[in-house]
């Protein structure tokens, strides 16, 4: 059914050319968040190397190589603490959350969710395999993998989006 020229299905939609032009923020404003972005993530990264580099007194018990997606969550769950489960799930989604925040306005070629998926799987893949390789009293998980990749994924369409696309706007096209 056609609306005034469109299809319904197309109403919603604007065209390339209909879109408004996004301007660049100033050099100098670029400049001051790119500079506190990478603060912040190097006071991330030495707060996430002091997590999880370190032995967890919560997680002894539940200490093993999981290479089997969904078993380190079911233990979590079925952990008589709820409150040990929702620090170790709700604290593995929050160590992801930066990434999908930061990564867009560090690095504009990895602004898209996919890159921010890839980035943060490889990076927090690299954490795991030092856990539990390196570190007493830990062992590698790939559900931790998963839920800090979820958690950037969260960080990223919340606010990490925006922010890379306010940072690195495309200059507008001269004809």
């Amino acid at each position: 059914m056609a609306l005034f020229g469109r299809t319904a299905k197309s109403a919603g939609r604007r065209s390339p050319a209909a879109r408004p032009e996004r301007r660049p923020l100033p050099l100098p404003v670029r400049l001051l968040v790119m500079a506190v972005a990478f603060v912040v993530m190097v006071a991330f990264a030495v707060a996430l190397a002091r997590v999880t580099l370190e032995p967890s007194p919560a997680s002894r018990a539940l200490i093993h190589t999981n290479l089997h997606p969904g078993s380190s969550l079911r233990a979590y769950l079925n952990q008589s603490r709820t409150r040990d489960a929702v620090k170790q799930i709700g604290g593995n989604l929050l160590l992801g959350v930066p990434f999908g925040i930061l990564l867009p306005v560090l690095a504009p070629r990895a602004r898209g969710i996919l890159r921010v998926a890839l980035v943060t799987a490889i990076v927090m893949l690299l954490v795991e395999l030092a856990q539990g390789a390196l570190i007493a009293g830990r062992a590698f998980d790939i559900d931790d993998v998963i839920l800090n990749t979820t958690g950037a994924l969260l960080g990223h369409l919340l606010l990490g989006r925006r922010l890379g696309r306010a940072v690195h706007a495309r200059r507008p096209r001269k004809d």
